[in-house]
């Protein structure tokens, strides 16, 4: 039979028993479970730390993320309305730009229907002359009479005002 199980030493096994149990209880009491507990207060400890860190953090966050926002808008605001003076400066400069063009070729218009007004005149003076000379050659070869020169250039005159 085993020692554990003869009746003859159970009551020393149950003083021991109760010995170890005893000291064990103390030493975990004294020594472990006050240790075991600070830890896990420090632990937590830095946990509800962090958790105030990061709270903080991101309210800081937002508040940036509210700040950039705010900027971004106030700068696509800025960024709109440069663009839109430009365009605006733009279309003015191609608005005077197109009526200076419009005045200066207007004004070469002027000057080229001056020219060929100038030119027609000077064309028609001298088809009349030319048909004065045809018309006193017509007379003389065909009449065989001779006129006063002006009188053909009167003539030619009168015809070319009926017809102009």
């Amino acid at each position: 039979m085993l020692p554990q199980f003869n009746p003859a030493f159970f009551a020393t096994q149950l003083f021991w028993l109760a010995m170890c149990f005893g000291v064990l209880y103390f030493l975990m009491a004294r020594i472990a479970v006050p240790r075991i507990a600070e830890v896990l207060s420090e632990r937590q400890r830095r946990i509800d730390d962090d958790l105030e860190r990061a709270s903080q953090l991101k309210t800081q966050t937002e508040s940036a993320i509210q700040a950039y926002e705010r900027a971004l808008a106030k700068a696509r605001a800025e960024a709109h309305a440069v663009l839109q003076r430009s365009q605006d400066e733009i279309d003015h400069l191609v608005q005077t730009r197109n009526r200076e063009v419009a005045e200066r070729l207007a004004g070469e218009v002027r000057a080229g229907e001056q020219r060929i007004a100038a030119a027609k005149e000077v064309a028609l003076s001298e088809v009349k002359g030319i048909a004065a000379e045809v018309a006193e050659t017509a007379v003389v070869r065909l009449a065989g009479l001779a006129l006063d020169p002006s009188r053909y250039r009167e003539v030619v005159a009168a015809v070319v005002k009926e017809h102009v």
